[in-house]
């Protein structure tokens, strides 16, 4: 039985090639690939991928849009922070040229 990842509905915006465009960004990918396994802080990604916080909170903006990141869990600090979980939806990715327009499959994870 195969599960199928929903992507956002948006008219005007092609969804497609939004998402190719972030599996083609480079610290959108590491992002993505560091949350398969686990669900990781902003913070903890910032300091494994050495990005800075305000390129690691737009690029996991960016996924939460498109449905390829999720909130696992909040977790409140002893301070009374609140502090976000992301874990990846998918686990790959496959793009393929067909009749001049790509298509996209995305295993879920």
């Amino acid at each position: 039985m195969s599960r199928r990842i929903t992507l956002p509905r948006h008219s005007g915006l092609d969804v497609t090639q939004k998402v190719i465009e972030a599996l083609a960004d480079s610290d959108a990918r590491s992002i993505l690939l560091s949350t398969v396994r686990r669900a990781q802080s902003a913070t903890s990604l910032a300091a494994l991928l050495k990005m800075p916080m305000s390129t690691v909170y737009k690029k996991l903006g960016d996924l939460e849009t498109l449905t390829l990141l999720i909130v696992e869990e909040e977790l409140l600090t002893r301070k009374g922070r609140n502090i976000k979980m992301y874990r990846s939806r998918i686990r790959g990715a496959t793009i393929e040229i067909r009749a001049g327009a790509p298509r996209l499959k995305l295993v879920p994870r």
